[in-house]
């Protein structure tokens, strides 16, 4: 295991905490594409810039790789992975992660990448909330997956533990 996509079926469950952890364990480089498709101001790269951007980090010998965005990369980056890492915990798990981390980072101020940083307002009062957007989508994604994802080598951790021990039965790669 040296290339490794992790998707998840919500924010909140885990992926770029579970990738840093995964990347220093495997001894190779951690990419959250959040950040290189997330410019100031919230700007969207476009499909083909995320794609420029994406194209050279998949052409590495070894990578984690946080977040394909499958809607605008395609399967670039499960096609390149020797390991599709699904994190499909349940709500009850990921929703109050998510809820007291879009808080703790609205309240803080935290920079999340780019200078962009979440607000009360926009994390709870829009349309755009990440906390209801990972709802509407959550069981889509459980129904989808399954069939959009066997195609890859998939690993599906569904609860904290199965992440735990997957972390730690992970090969250690040169440090």
């Amino acid at each position: 295991m040296r290339r490794v996509c992790l998707i998840s079926t919500a924010s909140g469950c885990g992926k770029t905490t579970v990738g840093r952890a995964l990347a220093e364990r495997l001894g190779v480089p951690f990419h959250e594409l959040d950040a290189l498709h997330h410019g100031p101001s919230w700007t969207e790269a476009t499909a083909e810039e995320l794609r420029a951007r994406v194209e050279p980090l998949v052409a590495g010998d070894g990578w984690v790789i946080d977040n394909p965005y499958r809607r605008k990369l395609g399967e670039l980056v499960p096609e390149a992975a020797d390991t599709v890492v699904w994190i499909d915990l349940p709500v009850r798990v990921w929703l109050p992660r998510l809820v007291r981390r879009t808080l703790r980072r609205a309240v803080r101020r935290e920079e999340l990448w780019n200078g962009n940083r979440e607000t009360l307002r926009s994390a709870l009062l829009t349309a755009d909330s990440l906390i209801l957007y990972a709802l509407r989508n959550y069981r889509g994604r459980r129904a989808r997956y399954p069939v959009e994802l066997a195609r890859f080598p998939l690993v599906r951790l569904r609860s904290q533990a199965e992440v735990d021990a997957f972390l730690a039965a992970a090969p250690r790669g040169p440090a």
